[in-house]
């Protein structure tokens, strides 16, 4: 009972907010920026909700009967709905009661090509509009993670998308397509570590793997050249070697114990935010070996200052709520 009140005031959120917008402006601001769990999933319910000509949606995991509802009523309603979701590892069991009910509904969705892992999130809306992630559709995580996702209207970035989206279905795990400034994997490592080796002044990091050597070197070096550097995550035994090297080096590792007071799910880097040349990664790719070269993964590297101001902002905020390591 309680869920469906959940979903019924939700479902109402988007009603609203429907009510308020009749198209997707593409000449208005290039980025928006959403917040979770902060912002709540209304925004991102209501952009999928908007569509009125087709919608490409690629995820990891999806398990949100709202998302999934929208999905099929527009169906429905004749837009051109289509979805890959992820089958390796659990992906097919959690994935599974989804699959079912759209492909049921009538949307045409499909299984990612079982050789790769497909770790992106990511939806195409209208030809119009380019949602990246760094959250799955998992409801059940919604109110207690730390997820970035940012709206992007940039014609060459919304075509990129597209082109891949189509590339995947036909199970090429390789083609890439850079748009203005999106980063795919497979690889995407040697861009990950040229944005951490631009730093001059500043450099926050959160993510929520940390094993990989060669970023976790380059984060060392930013640190010995003497740039501030902060790197925030959830506890992890797995990552306390890599915390204490960081440490050691003069990085100001913060971490998280548990969900207290949100798991750090989100992928982002934030260099030289409050400068003049600030540049700002969102996406998809943890700091892992499979992650940066081998999974099928989006994120974007951008100048904006207004991402920067909101994700620099949004990695402070979490250090002072986290423990010094």
């Amino acid at each position: 009972m309680l869920m469906r009140v959940a979903t019924l005031r939700r479902a109402a959120v988007v009603a609203l907010v429907l009510s308020l917008i009749s198209v997707v402006d593409a000449g208005a601001s290039t980025f928006k920026t959403v917040v979770e769990p902060d912002a709540g999933m209304a925004q991102i319910d209501s952009a999928f909700a908007s569509a009125k000509h087709s919608i490409e949606l690629e995820m990891y995991e999806f398990n949100d009967p709202t998302i999934a509802n929208i999905l099929t009523q527009r169906e429905k309603a004749g837009v051109k709905v289509q979805v890959i979701l992820d089958e390796k590892y659990s992906g097919y069991n959690y994935n599974l009661a989804t699959f079912d009910a759209l492909k049921s509904a009538g949307v045409a969705v499909s299984w990612a090509p079982s050789g790769s892992i497909y770790h992106a999130k990511f939806a195409v809306i209208d030809g119009s509009l380019l949602l990246i992630g760094s959250g799955n559709f998992s409801a059940e995580y919604y109110a207690t993670t730390r997820d970035f996702w940012l709206f992007d209207t940039q014609r060459a970035d919304v075509q990129a998308a597209t082109n891949v989206f189509a590339a995947d279905e036909r199970g090429n795990t390789s083609f890439t397509s850079p748009g203005t400034d999106l980063l795919w994997s497979p690889g995407s490592q040697s861009a990950l570590i040229a944005l951490i080796t631009s730093a001059k002044k500043t450099l926050q990091i959160e993510n929520e793997e940390m094993s990989n050597t060669a970023i976790e070197g380059a984060i060392i070096n930013a640190a010995h050249r003497g740039v501030a550097v902060t790197v925030v995550m959830t506890y992890s035994s797995e990552w306390s070697a890599a915390f204490s090297t960081l440490k050691a080096a003069g990085v100001k590792v913060f971490v998280d114990h548990g969900e207290s007071p949100v798991y750090i799910h989100a992928k982002a880097i934030c260099v030289d935010a409050g400068t003049t040349h600030p540049e700002t990664f969102v996406g998809s790719e943890n700091f892992s070996i499979s992650s940066l070269n081998y999974n099928r993964e989006l994120g974007i590297i951008t100048g904006d200052p207004g991402v920067a101001t909101v994700v620099s902002g949004v990695i402070r905020t979490d250090a002072q709520g986290a423990s010094a390591w």
